[in-house]
């Protein structure tokens, strides 16, 4: 029998979980219950942390949103004005003395 990544994997997460099973069936119900508050004031950090980052993510994007528009019309004349700077230097003759636009 040949065994890829996968098999070894499950193979070993059975090995843990068999593990945990007997750990827990030895273990005196202090310390069952003990755990279980453990995982349960655990479980519930991660729920608060992921729920504050959703919020922050939320908040992220539409501060994102509203600045990016308004950072993009604040720049958009500069931008514009480099634009045509650039692409009417190729337009110019020896002769054109036309001044390129001020920044």
């Amino acid at each position: 029998m040949i065994f890829n990544v996968k098999d070894a994997a499950i193979f070993l997460l059975g090995i843990a979980a068999g593990v945990g099973a007997t750990k827990y069936a030895t273990m005196s119900d202090e310390e069952k219950e003990k755990l279980m508050n453990d995982l349960k004031e655990k479980a519930n950090n991660f729920k608060d942390e992921a729920g504050n980052a959703a919020e922050k993510a939320k908040d992220f994007f539409h501060e994102l949103k509203t600045k990016g528009g308004d950072a993009l019309k604040e720049q958009y004349k500069e931008a514009q004005n480099t634009f045509n700077t650039i692409f009417s230097k190729g337009n110019k003759t020896e002769g054109d003395q036309t001044s390129s636009p001020a920044s």
